[in-house]
């Protein structure tokens, strides 16, 4: 180990000498204390060092131990279910032995290494059970530990293994994650957990194209503005427009095999909604409790926040771990804003020469190496798995111009764009049509033509409807709706339905809350069906208050909370009625005409 003095305290960032032969991003402990900290920046033994914990009371002069390895963290079973701080220490586990306050210098191990887990030996691909004098490769699975009753983990051969056969090899067992299972020709030991450096992207052998969405219930996301597995996506708004609540209920119910839930930044008070809400959420998959496939990491606004900084790190690492798994993982990151923020304290404290709002120059860089680790890929040893990432970003008064917004657009493809004034219509989700985009549609239209090949006209049709409902909102404003034809106060009609009957969920409602892609297809099809049907019979000569009077229409808007996911015949009823009473408004408006 090589030891340095401190020689300047600034905040959270130290400058130290005689560190030489340290690398960058190497793991120090400083101080009396020991405090956990990151070397991120290297110049001829002089030091500049990131802490990572509490360092009121430190002084010039104290010890700097470098530890000559990268901040890592510790990847094995035992993971999920856990909640862990911004540098992988648990929280729970932190709590039991220190108090409910971070206690500086407090060590605590990231698995438990007591815990025995039982190992069951994998196949090889001739169908043989791995053992002694296998060939092995990086990324190869040497076994399957059933980590929760939700997720099968499998244990892999590091990455940095150099070794192509295994020497030795226990076998099926039960083990704790400090066992050695395996060693190489080159005497390399595998144990049933590895570390792995949280600032560099995990291999994989091919980048895939994300062609498949991630159905996430919610008939706004899946229908306008789809996200695919391997995506990646940003919902910006202001306070109170519901980022949170739809970051939770896409954790709830979307189709990923794992969520990493990163609490970055955020009050105390929204963490511990989480933290209360989520062990008791029900997963609608299994029937079990969402935390058997949840990871969540808490960093609140009152933590360290050179923490902070690292958290998205630590989660989209944890989430890289599982994807070579074969996993579709979704991360949510709440919030961005609140990462970006720490990155402008911290540049400040080093004195660095602030951007746009005070920002670092290197905040697009920062940004792009985060988002840039989602993706849809074939494993070392070709198993399909995807990390998308949806980040929420908090603009100060829901200004989307601000810096780390518009940087933000630059690296996503899914933007879902919050709106003040539907969130205070209590519209829920609140997320806008008019300034949201999916660049995601055009590959997954193959998935969409396999379930339903209306999705692409239907969503191209109810978008422009829309678009027309808000130009022609700026005519009402000015002259009232009495003064438009009767075919243009149609489309406010029915963007109206489109709105109430379709759009807007309920999260409370047991129906609502959760909608399969083969019922909003059929709503919002049944709705378009119900807009061309009334402009026919207005071309007619029907009026469009013989219209609006019609049941049909009531039924259509009320459909999304009476018609289940699993009994979709209903709305072929629906279907029916509408026919009946269109074509009886039609007939007889033909036979006026001609009289």
């Amino acid at each position: 180990m090589i030891e340095g003095k401190i020689t300047r305290i600034s905040g959270p960032i130290v400058y130290a000498d005689g560190l030489d032969g340290c690398g960058l991003y190497d793991v120090v402990h400083v101080g009396e204390k020991q405090l956990t900290g990151e070397i991120i920046r290297q110049n001829e033994g002089k030091a500049t060092i990131q802490i990572y914990e509490d360092d009121t009371g430190m002084h010039i002069g104290e010890k700097v131990i470098c530890n000559e390895m990268p901040l890592s963290l510790r990847l094995g079973p035992g993971l999920v279910g856990t909640i862990y701080d911004g540098i992988q220490r648990p929280l729970k586990t932190m709590y039991e032995e220190g108090g409910a306050f971070l206690v500086p210098g407090q060590r605590t191990e990231p698995l438990d290494t007591k815990k025995k887990w039982d190992f069951t030996a994998a196949e090889t691909a001739d169908g043989k059970t791995v053992t002694a004098g296998t060939p092995i490769a990086p990324g190869m699975q040497l076994g399957t530990v059933q980590e929760t009753n939700s997720i099968l983990h499998t244990i892999m051969v590091p990455p940095t293994i150099r070794g192509r056969v295994l020497k030795t090899f226990t076998g099926n067992g039960s083990y704790t994650v400090d066992d050695v299972i395996g060693t190489t020709e080159l005497d390399e030991e595998i144990r049933m957990s590895q570390y792995w450096p949280l600032r560099k992207p995990r291999p994989f052998s091919e980048k895939l194209g994300v062609t498949e969405p991630l159905v996430t219930g919610l008939r706004v996301i899946d229908v306008f503005f789809p996200l695919s597995k391997g995506g990646t996506a940003a919902i910006p708004g202001g306070f109170g427009t519901g980022k949170t609540m739809t970051q939770h209920a896409i954790a709830k119910w979307c189709d990923a095999d794992l969520i990493v839930y990163i609490g970055c930044g955020e009050r105390g008070n929204e963490m511990t909604d989480v933290l209360s809400e989520f062990p008791k959420l029900i997963d609608p998959r299994t029937g079990r409790s969402l935390m058997e496939r949840t990871i969540l990491i808490a960093n609140t606004s009152n933590m360290p926040v050179a923490a902070r900084e690292v958290s998205l790190y630590s989660g989209i690492t944890l989430a890289e771990y599982y994807r070579d798994m074969g996993m579709a993982v979704a991360i949510m990151a709440d919030s961005t804003s609140r990462w970006a923020e720490a990155l402008r304290e911290l540049s400040g404290r080093m004195e660095e020469m602030p951007a746009e709002e005070g920002f670092p120059a290197y905040l697009p860089t920062r940004l792009a190496e985060f988002y840039e680790r989602a993706g849809r890929i074939n494993s070392l040893c070709h198993r399909e798995g995807s990390v998308s990432v949806i980040g929420a970003v908090s603009p100060p008064g829901g200004d989307f111009s601000e810096p780390v917004t518009q940087h933000t657009k630059r690296f996503i493809r899914c933007f879902w764009a919050l709106d003040r004034d539907l969130a205070n219509a209590r519209h829920y989700p609140a997320i806008g049509w008019i300034d949201s985009y999916s660049e995601y549609a055009d590959e997954v239209k193959e998935w969409w033509d396999k379930l339903d090949p209306r999705w692409v006209k239907v969503r191209l049709e109810a978008l422009d409807l829309l678009k027309n409902e808000q130009r022609l909102q700026q005519i009402v404003r000015l002259i009232g709706p009495d003064a438009l034809p009767d075919e243009k106060r149609l489309i406010l009609v029915v963007a109206e339905m489109i709105k109430n009957g379709f759009l807007q969920q309920d999260q409370f409602d047991p129906v609502d809350a959760h909608c399969v892609p083969e019922k909003q297809i059929q709503i919002l099809m049944l709705i378009m069906n119900f807009y061309h049907r009334a402009a026919a019979v207005i071309k007619a000569g029907a009026p469009l208050v013989k219209i609006t009077a019609l049941t049909v229409r009531d039924e259509i808007v009320r459909l999304k909370s009476l018609v289940e996911n699993d009994k979709l015949e209903k709305i072929k009823a629906i279907e029916g009625h509408l026919d009946d009473q269109m074509s009886g408004l039609e007939k007889m408006y033909r036979k006026v005409a001609a009289v």
